[in-house]
C-alpha cells in the first residue's frame, strides 16, 4: 500500500465519486421511492434489475470499486496520524470523522448487502420482497437504530469526502472556495440523512408487509 501512494490515494478519491458516490445517490433515490408506497419501490427496483448487463455493472461498476475504496480506506484509517487531540482544528476534526464514518460506512453496508442483495442472489429472497425484509429490519429497534447511525454516517463520509475530493483534484482553491464548499456539502448531507431516515420511517408501513400491486408499465 506505500508504494505508488500517490496513485492509489487519487484512485481512492476518485473511486469514491465515480462510482461509488454515484451508487449511494441512486440507493438513496431508490429507497426514497418507499415514502410512495411498497408499489412505487419494487417498481424501481424491478426496473433497477431490467438493465441490460445488471450483473456485471454491478461486479465491475460497484462492488469492485467498492472493495477497493473501502480496503484503501482502511489502510488510511489505521495508518493516518490525527492530530484532533493536539491542535482540535474544524477540518482536523471532519479529517478524524471521515475515518471514523469510513470504518462504520464499511461495516454497515457488508452487513447490508448481506441482508439484502446477497440474499436475492442465493435465493432466500425475491426482489418483490426486499420491501418486506426493508419492513422486518426497521421495525426492530436495535436493527433501526444500527441502520440510523449507518445512513448518517454513509452520508457524511461521501459528502465530506466530496469537499476533500474538490480541494485534492484542485477544484476548489483557497479559503473562500473551500468555506463555500464546507456549507454547500453541510447542506446536502443533511438532505441526503433526512431522506434516508425518511425512507427507513416509510418501511415501517404495515403496508410492506405484504407483496405489493404492480402496475402493468
Amino acid at each position: 500500500m506505500g508504494k505508488n501512494s500517490y496513485f492509489n490515494r487519487k484512485l481512492h478519491s476518485l473511486l469514491g465519486v465515480i462510482p461509488v458516490g454515484f451508487f449511494l445517490i441512486e440507493h438513496l433515490l431508490t429507497n426514497f421511492e418507499a415514502t410512495k408506497g411498497p408499489a412505487a419501490f419494487v417498481d424501481q427496483i424491478n426496473w433497477l434489475n431490467s438493465l441490460p448487463l445488471v450483473l456485471l455493472l454491478e461486479i465491475f461498476g460497484i462492488w469492485i470499486p467498492l472493495l477497493y475504496h473501502a480496503i484503501y480506506g482502511l489502510y488510511v484509517a489505521f495508518t493516518a496520524r490525527n492530530n484532533v487531540s493536539q491542535y482540535g482544528y474544524f477540518r482536523n476534526q471532519m479529517f478524524l470523522w471521515q475515518r471514523i464514518t469510513g470504518v462504520l460506512t464499511f461495516l454497515f453496508v457488508a452487513w447490508h448487502f448481506f441482508e439484502t442483495r446477497f440474499q436475492v442472489a442465493i435465493g432466500n429472497v425475491e426482489h418483490e420482497r426486499l420491501g418486506q425484509t426493508m419492513h422486518d429490519i426497521v421495525t426492530d429497534p436495535v436493527l433501526l437504530t444500527v441502520y440510523v447511525i449507518g445512513v448518517l454516517a454513509a452520508s457524511f463520509h461521501f459528502t465530506n469526502g466530496m469537499w476533500s475530493f474538490l480541494v485534492s483534484w484542485g477544484i476548489t482553491v483557497g479559503p473562500r472556495a473551500q468555506r463555500i464548499s464546507s456549507i454547500v456539502w453541510m447542506v446536502l448531507f443533511v438532505a441526503m440523512a433526512a431522506m434516508f431516515i425518511a425512507s427507513l420511517v416509510a418501511f415501517m408501513d404495515p403496508q410492506f408487509q405484504e407483496l405489493p400491486v404492480l402496475s402493468e408499465n
